[in-house]
């Protein structure tokens, strides 16, 4: 027998035996790729959440302060008193306006009897409850030009208002009369909000760092080193504060929940997920602040996720398929949110499960080839038993909470800048025209 016969026939003996041996039984369920398991974000390998409770019950609506982001260090929005909501009473200046290179990212702070703004150049105004102006102070350190930054937020805690500017500076400033009492630089630019409670100032740098100020003279008692990212979204999100415990945000996803006397880290969580199609998907930044409701942290961030999280050991509870674009609204057994697509969402807060979907205005320029500015949706707020949310477009909506159905509008002159306020039964909302609004 020659070789190749030799090694025919050896090829047919090993095809005999394979065809003996039983082969690997097809595992259901779906094919994915690789590369995607291995992604930051992780896979999209479950179905969507289950809803325990379509049931939506509301405490009675109450008037209150709202002196910081999301009206107070929890960013846990209460029911506010709130008759109408859409009859304008008065707009204010407040400074300069928005453009292309300048942006108001700080919702007003209402306490003590006055309104706080922030412009897009570093002014604070301190407004009456009529709608006069009480006091103007720039936040602009000497060495530098008025336009060469912005973005910041405020906070107000007995007697004193406290804002951080992109100069990488937060101020504190008396409330009666906006002369500056202390100010402490944090080495980066701060693009969100401070958070104070019980006589701390918490803030988030551009360089990852969580910041913890002593309130009464500036003085900084720890600091808390974060994960960096590499791209971040102006006027951003603020750390949540409850007891013992501070919970970070930054641009990278991360949260970081640090123990409030030592700045000893607790835990560390990751909001990841990427929206397949949209380039803002790859930007992780914390665009839904924290949120402390209960023993869960729920955060959003502009990659499309809002992620629930245990207080205590940070473990994660569940994870929607939505981004949240500003503080979500917990209330009734539900969350609330703006997600990245510009919808109004109604998500169960016990599992994540999606109850509703209202389409918003999304593209200015409905002609395919225009699409390439985008409205912008800043809330919801929930008063007189109605969730309010203010548009870019220049439109107040008003919707039912438990059915997402639009049951009224008003009209924001200039447009909608920042999310809406409601203190004393009167709704505030910062135009992108540098003017303060107020309507009832």
């Amino acid at each position: 027998m020659t070789r190749i016969n030799l090694t025919v026939a050896s090829v047919c003996a090993l095809l005999a035996v394979a065809g003996c041996v039983d082969r690997d039984p097809v595992l259901p369920g779906q094919r994915l790729d690789p590369r995607e398991v291995l992604s930051p974000g992780g896979p999209a390998v479950v179905g969507a959440n289950p809803v325990s409770s379509t049931a939506l019950s509301l405490d009675a609506p109450r008037s209150f302060e709202w002196p910081q982001r999301a009206s107070n260090a929890q960013h846990l929005m209460a029911h506010a008193t709130l008759s109408g909501g859409t009859r304008r009473l008065w707009s204010a200046q407040i400074g300069q306006p928005e453009g292309r290179r300048h942006r108001i990212t700080a919702e007003p702070v209402v306490a003590g009897g006055r309104i706080f703004t922030l412009d897009s150049r570093a002014r604070v105004t301190a407004t009456a409850l009529s709608g006069g102006t009480a006091w103007t102070a720039d936040l602009t350190p000497p060495a530098e030009s008025g336009d060469s930054t912005s973005g910041g937020g405020l906070a107000h805690e007995a007697g004193t208002v406290y804002a951080t500017t992109g100069y990488g500076e937060l101020v504190a400033l008396d409330a009666v009369t906006g002369g500056v009492r202390w100010r402490q630089r944090v080495d980066a630019p701060i693009g969100g909000a401070p958070t104070v409670e019980n006589g701390v100032v918490y803030v988030v740098a551009r360089n990852a760092t969580g910041w913890a100020v002593r309130a009464a003279d500036g003085r900084v008692l720890w600091t808390v080193a974060g994960i960096a990212g590499q791209s971040g979204v102006t006027g951003v999100s603020a750390p949540a504060v409850r007891g013992s415990t501070v919970v970070f945000p930054f641009s990278s996803g991360q949260l970081l929940a640090a123990d409030t006397e030592t700045g000893t880290q607790v835990w560390t969580a990751q909001v990841a997920g990427n929206r397949a199609g949209r380039a803002i998907a790859f930007i992780r930044d914390m665009t839904g602040d924290p949120v402390i409701a209960g023993d869960r942290v729920i955060a959003g961030s502009s990659s499309g996720r809002i992620s629930a999280f245990d207080l205590a050991t940070g473990l994660p509870d569940w994870t929607e398929r939505d981004g949240a674009m500003s503080p979500v609204l917990v209330a009734g057994g539900s969350v609330f949110a703006v997600n990245d697509q510009a919808q109004l969402v109604r998500v169960d807060a016990a599992t994540g499960g999606r109850i509703f979907a209202v389409q918003l205005p999304y593209y200015t320029d409905t002609r395919v080839r225009r699409q390439d500015s985008i409205v912008a949706h800043y809330g919801p707020v929930l008063a007189g038993g109605r969730l309010f949310v203010a548009g870019s477009d220049g439109v107040l909506r008003i919707f039912d909470p438990d059915s997402g159905t639009l049951v009224g509008q008003g009209a924001i002159p200039g447009g909608a800048a920042t999310a809406p306020v409601v203190s004393g039964g009167t709704l505030y909302v910062t135009g992108r025209d540098g003017r303060l609004h107020a309507f009832r």
